[in-house]
């Protein structure tokens, strides 16, 4: 069983993100359970996706502490999810923030990024930051952040579906003019591991 825990804000992709993972774990034979939690997604609000895996999978619930990955498109997300992790679990987190709107207009402060970091970084050894924006950026364009994530998520090795499998499952989650951006985006994101 593999239990992945996926925390952003609207817009990031993340339940594309999650339909890649579910696509190739299908593919090979593999029970999935998704579930979503969103709030204002369109807006920014927060979203959370478990992905759970395995030859039987009975629940999509992820218990605290049983999260193999928790993998988070922005940093607040990937604190507030901590409770999912144990010091077996891989903690991969992009970097740069989406501030809120209550930031914005000067009505809150964002976390100390640093604390943040400190935080998860106690939690576990298997911590990774990356800056998945200037990653996609560099893949061709910034809106693949997701797929990004979703390479790093597979150089983990926690998946039990191959690089080859997962590039299999981009590849049919994505417009054909698209698909060497997002081939990019995804090798850039594995090679962060």
């Amino acid at each position: 069983m593999t239990n992945i825990e996926i925390v952003g804000v609207g817009g990031q992709g993340i339940l594309t993100s999650s339909q890649v993972i579910g696509k190739a774990a299908m593919a090979k034979g593999l029970d999935v359970f998704m579930s979503e939690v969103h709030g204002m997604a369109q807006r920014g609000g927060v979203v959370v996706t478990t992905v759970k895996l395995g030859e039987k999978v009975y629940s999509p619930l992820i218990g605290d502490g049983d999260a193999d990955v928790i993998l988070g498109f922005e940093p607040i997300e990937t604190y507030r999810a901590i409770s999912k992790a144990s010091e077996d679990t891989w903690v991969v987190t992009n970097t740069a923030p989406i501030v809120p709107f209550t930031v914005s207009t000067g009505k809150q402060t964002y976390p100390d990024i640093g604390e943040i970091y400190k935080a998860l970084d106690e939690v576990t050894d298997k911590f990774v930051k990356m800056d998945a924006r200037k990653l996609a950026i560099e893949a061709g364009a910034a809106i693949t952040q997701n797929i990004v994530m979703v390479g790093a998520l597979t150089a983990t090795g926690v998946l039990p579906m191959s690089k080859e499998e997962m590039l299999d499952s981009v590849r049919q989650s994505v417009p054909e003019r698209f698909m060497e951006i997002n081939e990019k985006a995804f090798l850039k994101g594995f090679e962060q591991i």
